[in-house]
């Protein structure tokens, strides 16, 4: 908890060292690599959508090096299992014939843990992940194991391939603290990536923060203030997303299906902490709202077919429910 002006410069620098080391190794994605963040310091978890070859893979990596966490990868197939991901309960024999249990856990049990392509597995093993992100628990044979803390879990979708998969439902969606687009890199940014993968050494990053640190730091933005202003524009943008609200705009109004429920109003409030602990305040702000408002609701806003057909988009609600705020404040 932060209790002095020193504490909060403190925390500060640690997350701008944490950017800056991240930034050796990753080109670019400067807003990927900050919410990313903000999920690992709200204690959230994400999901990343971009198409093959922009380096998630390596972005998760290299925040678990940063922070001293253990990394462990999971490639979603239709024909991958359960308890390929919780892992199975085992039976040793000794040597006079006598046998017992014995619990091999999954990759699941990591603290950083990649689940590459989600929508590629089958909705049982999909709710097996979802189910360990929601209770922090896996049970196996009747006995429950904890998972290691801090847990948080980077799932990936490919938005161009469809075929043979499996998309998450809307209420195991809703279980993401953020939706993160990965955009293109820029032709400079291209050109440093290929200067950096085809030296002689790639670069690596050294740990700087540690697990207890990063810990601290989640109860530091726990800790932050939260006006009742700031907290009553917070629930009129979620309200705002249901198209039954007299004061949701004309366009959510017709396209939007549901909308987001309390899920993306705590979402809102955390990451809203975050971002103020990140720029040195005390205090949530509006900018932090308006800022969050795009990944924190675009998965949990559910377009009709009206909208599906005519290629709107739930980024594109979620603007204009920021604009229509901002126009009437």
């Amino acid at each position: 908890m932060i209790e002095s002006k020193e504490g909060l410069q403190a925390a500060v620098k640690k997350i701008a060292t944490l950017k800056q080391e991240i930034a050796m190794v990753i080109v670019g994605q400067e807003t990927v690599v900050e919410q990313l963040l903000w999920s690992l310091l709200a204690g959230g978890h994400a999901l990343l959508e971009g198409i093959p070859g922009l380096g998630k893979t390596m972005l998760v990596r290299t925040i678990a090096d940063t922070v001293s966490l253990s990394f462990s990868r999971i490639q979603f197939t239709p024909d991958l299992m359960p308890s390929d991901i919780t892992g199975t309960t085992l039976i040793d024999f000794g040597t006079q014939g006598s046998a017992a249990q014995r619990f091999q856990p999954g990759p699941v049990f990591g603290n950083l843990v990649l689940a590459d392509e989600i929508n590629r597995a089958t909705p049982k093993t999909q709710s097996a992940l979802l189910e360990a992100m929601q209770e922090g628990t896996v049970t196996a044979g009747g006995t429950t194991h904890v998972l290691p803390k801090p847990f948080f879990v980077l799932a990936t979708q490919n938005p161009i391939e469809q075929e043979g998969t499996y998309p998450l439902p809307e209420a195991q969606l809703d279980r993401f603290l953020l939706k993160i687009g990965v955009e293109y890199p820029t032709r400079e940014e291209l050109k440093q990536i290929v200067m950096r993968t085809t030296a002689m050494e790639a670069p690596r990053a050294r740990s700087v923060m540690t697990g207890e640190e990063l810990t601290e730091l989640q109860q530091d933005a726990k800790s932050l203030l939260v006006a009742e202003d700031i907290l009553d524009l917070a629930v009129q943008l979620v309200m705002m997303t249901h198209p039954a609200e007299d004061d949701a705009p004309e366009e959510v109004k017709r396209y939007a299906k549901f909308g987001a429920g309390p899920r993306a109003l705590q979402a809102l409030i955390s990451i809203g902490k975050v971002r103020a602990l990140s720029h040195g305040r005390m205090h949530v702000s509006w900018q932090d709202l308006r800022t969050a408002a795009l990944p924190v609701l675009r998965h949990r806003i559910v377009l009709t077919y009206e909208a599906q057909a005519l290629g709107v988009t739930t980024d594109r609600l979620a603007a204009s429910i920021v604009e229509s705020i901002e126009a009437n404040r």
